[in-house]
């Protein structure tokens, strides 16, 4: 045995080389290691915009809506016009942040509008304009509607200047101004059932003391004298009578043949107002009208105006509505139990336009004024409920 051979070299110890390391025994030893992909940033959440212009896209157009009341059907003009007057407005919300100066102002407001509809709206609530003409003409005959004319309101269909009112309103409107005496209502009252077609009243037939009350009550208005309207006799003119003009008509309207004055640019006349005597003589026209029309017909124009520019191409008529409430707060469960809590839950009605602007008009009332006057149009989506478009 050589005396250079040492234990190290008989032992059986061995020292254990690095590749040769046993592996861990986890379950997942087995498996290969990789490298983690880098993956893209996720999209931000769409906004709400987003979504109403997703919403606001190109919807399915199965079928055109010309019947706006086909879950509440009304019968008759009579109807028509009681239902287009008694739901002009929402009632004040109890909790809506109005102070008590500002639902004074609104009552005030709303108590001082004439009783009247226009006929874009009732045409938009009825099923055939046809029928509807018709039986226009046979109440007005009967003394049971009265047609309201103010020219040089608008033109084509979006004029706003021929509004329907029932007799009974009128007379209640009579009875509540208190600067015309009782025997002047009666005498009104009298000459316009005499009358049941002519949109005006001679000077001749009151006296200067009464047609003064009526102005200022409102009930008459733009008095043009005869002598001014006989000097278009004989000299036609094409100023506003045109068959543009004709054509963007609303049918059954007045500026659909033409106007008021249709007759005298064209070179007709108008026979002088006679007097008791029966002989002619120089006299005035005056307009017949309703207290308080121009405040209402600047609210159909603003409102009609703000409605058409809220729709972007064609869009879900519940999309338009929540645009035009404003995103008020919700009437349900969990937006009450939001506010009882302190919480945000939307908008207050009182600091929307729909109540700083518009008095709270409701939505499907401006819908109809906007479908009758043709600025706008209906259509069934299949899928979404209506779809509105402008025209």
């Amino acid at each position: 045995m050589s005396l250079s051979y040492s234990a190290a070299h008989s032992s059986r110890i061995t020292k254990k080389r690095a590749s040769t390391l046993k592996r861990s025994s986890s379950t997942f030893a087995s498996f290969t290691q990789r490298k983690p992909v880098q993956r893209s940033k996720s999209k931000p959440e769409a906004s709400v915009h987003d979504e109403e212009d997703l919403l606001d896209g190109r919807l399915d157009d199965i079928d055109i809506v010309t019947n706006l009341t086909a879950e509440i059907p009304l019968r008759g003009v009579v109807e028509i016009v009681q239902y287009a007057n008694s739901n002009i407005f929402e009632p004040i919300p109890d909790r809506g942040g109005f102070t008590s100066t500002r639902i004074a102002e609104i009552l005030n407001f709303r108590r001082s509008l004439p009783m009247t509809a226009t006929v874009a709206h009732v045409h938009a609530l009825s099923t055939s304009p046809t029928v509807t003409e018709r039986e226009i003409a046979g109440l007005i005959r009967s003394n049971v509607l009265r047609k309201i004319v103010i020219p040089g309101r608008g033109t084509g269909g979006s004029t706003v200047g021929e509004g329907l009112v029932l007799f009974t309103d009128l007379e209640h409107m009579l009875d509540r101004a208190e600067a015309v005496s009782d025997g002047l209502k009666e005498k009104l009252l009298s000459y316009l059932r005499s009358q049941p077609h002519s949109p005006n009243i001679c000077s001749l037939s009151f006296t200067p003391f009464e047609l003064s009350a009526l102005k200022r009550a409102g009930f008459v208005t733009s008095s043009i004298p005869q002598s001014d309207l006989s000097a278009y006799s004989g000299i036609p003119s094409t100023r506003s009578t045109t068959f543009s003009n004709i054509s963007r008509a609303a049918s059954g309207s007045l500026a659909a043949i033409g106007g008021s004055g249709a007759v005298i640019e064209a070179g007709g006349t108008l026979g002088l107002c006679r007097s008791r005597s029966g002989h002619e003589t120089s006299a005035y026209l005056l307009q017949i009208a309703l207290p308080n029309t121009g405040p209402f017909l600047r609210l159909i124009n603003e409102a009609r105006s703000h409605l058409i520019s809220l729709i972007r191409r064609s869009s879900s008529v519940q999309v338009i509505r929540e645009r035009w409430d404003g995103g008020i707060a919700g009437h349900d469960p969990a937006s009450r139990a939001k506010k009882l809590r302190g919480e945000f839950a939307r908008v207050l009605p009182a600091r929307t336009r729909k109540w700083k602007q518009f008095w709270g008009l409701r939505f499907d009332w401006v819908l109809a004024e906007c479908v009758g006057s043709g600025n706008l149009e209906l259509f069934s989506t299949g899928s979404v409920g209506l779809g509105v478009r402008a025209t």
